[in-house]
């Protein structure tokens, strides 16, 4: 998948996560779509860095149309 983005059959039903955590793309993107700016929802993940939270967004953008994506990260959570 990429560096930061893992998807292990035996990890979470074999969902995207991140590596080395069980934390889902699936989690991560609805808090950005929710409004969530990226220092926020490290606040909630404290054990992912901005850098993971960026990798999300990006590979996401890769599997969904940009329009679906706008918005997200405009709140202060």
């Amino acid at each position: 998948m990429t560096d930061i983005i893992a998807a292990d059959p035996k990890i979470c039903h074999g969902k995207p996560t991140i590596k080395g955590t069980r934390i889902m793309v699936a989690n991560i993107l609805s808090l950005y779509l929710g409004g969530f700016r990226e220092d926020k929802i490290v606040e909630y993940y404290p054990e992912l860095s901005k850098e993971d939270v960026k990798a999300t967004i990006d590979y996401a953008r890769t599997l969904i149309p940009e329009d679906e994506l706008e918005g997200g990260g405009t709140n202060n959570g």
